[in-house]
């Protein structure tokens, strides 16, 4: 369990909607996990699929962790990361195949309705811009940014504060979209409004969030009650 800030939480109205990416934009958390596990069975083939659940919406660090006890072959998580690394998984993966369609359509009307968008992501930079260009998507956002710019990810709150800043907005003017239990406890302490799309498949917990959304499109009806 995530320890969690106890921060002021007053809003004013919301001007700014941010992104999380991995798991709300696209649907990619499975398809890493495959990926993971079938590098994790050659280590050792009793490993489970369930039994990498944690990894997902995890630092890099506890990410690894989790393969590591797993597999528990005597290698560090950092051994086993640069190996499975060494294997570019990412130019095999068609982005657009898992995108959530729905998202087009929900930034078109938020862009019409005066919102400021912003992705922020702890996954690379250049793979999330590939990922929003591949998608056609990357126009309807002013700002993007990536968690591998700062010292320490989520669930620490800086990735938050600074694409606040760089909106020009005070965090409780931001409504955050997330998924996983370490990203919305970022924004949580943050000060900032969060909806959840909600997957129960990796054991998240999203007690932290102010709304719950089956699809990214609630959004739109957040914002008529935010």
């Amino acid at each position: 369990m995530v320890e969690v800030e106890q921060v002021q939480r007053s809003y004013t109205m919301i001007q700014a909607v941010i992104f999380d990416m991995d798991g709300v934009i696209i649907d990619s958390e499975g398809v890493y996990l495959n990926y993971q596990l079938e590098f994790a069975k050659k280590k050792n083939p009793d490993v489970k699929l369930e039994h990498l659940f944690p990894m997902v919406g995890a630092t890099k660090k506890d990410s690894w962790e989790v393969l590591k006890r797993a597999v528990n072959n005597g290698q560090t998580w950092e051994e086993l990361r640069t190996q499975f690394r060494q294997r570019n998984v990412y130019s095999e993966i068609d982005y657009r195949s898992i995108y959530r369609t729905e998202v087009t359509e929900t930034l078109e009307q938020l862009k019409k309705e005066g919102y400021h968008l912003a992705v922020a992501s702890s996954t690379q930079l250049e793979l999330v811009e590939r990922v929003l260009r591949e998608n056609q998507i990357r126009s309807y956002f002013d700002f993007v940014v990536s968690g591998n710019q700062f010292k320490k990810s989520k669930p620490n709150p800086e990735i938050y504060f600074y694409t606040a800043e760089k909106l020009e907005v005070s965090p409780s003017e931001c409504l955050v979209v997330e998924d996983s239990t370490i990203g919305i406890t970022a924004a949580y302490r943050a000060g900032m409004k969060i909806a959840a799309i909600l997957d129960d498949r990796y054991g998240f917990d999203q007690s932290l969030a102010d709304y719950k959304l089956t699809r990214v499109k609630d959004v739109l009806d957040v914002l008529k009650k935010a």
